[in-house]
């Protein structure tokens, strides 16, 4: 009927600060515990038949409280810069055409309840990637580090891609750069195909031929269209400081597509300059 692939599972937490209960404030991206609350899976993918294609998200409740949430979706996009983005609209958005069932949940400490859903795409939409991210949101009061009442918006999510028609990822590797911001070593890979994908890296990092380090990164999202900058590792940290100079990038990108292992072998030249022997000295 379809395929799903369940890549990973894991929280992320979009908390919105108001002072006095008024929802106005910045939103923050944060690992602390706000609500220990999981999706599983993070990521789904489904190839639509016929037009249809249907799933189940798992929320677990690791607090020792009920959880109770609204449940939503929006669409979204990947930011070259920003990263994961929710936006007001998008050609690609999933949200017209799914239907989930509890629009409203309730889940008690240490268990678990189920979220269904139902993709159905006409037979007039153009062939292509429909994406949303489906939301369980709730509200909590608690008080801030100087005694007042704050009001804590924690949203939880998983994001989920239906291929319509016979796509797939085309994948190109542009280049490597120092993130001298972060001293991050980043590769530049870009999507011009009409379906998202999620690559992991196998990398070697070499000087005159000589190996300098090597590594392999866990799978990240590259929405069809788009590009990111993937980070194989902060230099002085996870990687050895390198000193300015020419270098060589080389290994393989490897993705999953309809049940088959694709690869990319690529090889491109790096550059190291002087202000990263700085920063780390």
């Amino acid at each position: 009927m379809f395929n799903i692939k369940k890549l990973s599972s894991c929280r992320f937490l979009t908390a919105v600060k108001a002072l006095n209960l008024s929802l106005a404030g910045s939103v923050l991206w944060a690992g602390a515990a706000l609500a220990q609350v999981g999706l599983s899976p993070l990521v789904v993918e489904l190839d639509a038949e016929r037009g249809r294609a249907q799933g189940v998200i798992t929320v677990t409740n690791d607090t020792e409280d009920i959880f109770r949430a609204r449940v939503y979706m929006e669409p979204f996009t990947y930011d070259q810069e920003e990263g994961f983005q929710t936006v007001e609209s998008s050609p690609h958005d999933l949200s017209p055409y799914l239907r989930f069932s509890p629009i409203e949940l309730e889940v008690p400490a240490a268990e678990s309840r189920k979220i269904r859903f139902v993709a159905q795409l006409p037979p007039s939409l153009a062939e292509g990637e429909y994406r949303g991210v489906l939301f369980t949101e709730t509200l909590v009061e608690t008080l801030n580090e100087e005694g007042v009442s704050v009001i804590l918006k924690t949203r939880v999510g998983s994001t989920i891609y239906v291929r319509h028609g016979d796509i797939a990822p085309n994948l190109t590797v542009n280049g490597a750069a120092v993130d001298l911001e972060d001293n991050r070593l980043e590769l530049l890979v870009n999507n011009n195909g009409p379906a998202s994908t999620r690559p992991r890296v196998n990398w070697q990092l070499s000087q005159s031929g000589t190996e300098v380090a090597t590594g392999e990164t866990e799978p990240i999202s590259i929405i069809a269209g788009g590009g990111r900058s993937l980070g194989l590792g902060n230099l002085g940290e996870s990687l050895p400081n390198l000193g300015p100079g020419q270098y060589q990038l080389s290994g393989e990108l490897i993705w999953s597509d309809d049940n088959d292992w694709e690869t990319l072998s690529f090889s491109v030249d790096l550059t190291v300059p002087n202000a990263v022997s700085t920063v780390n000295p």
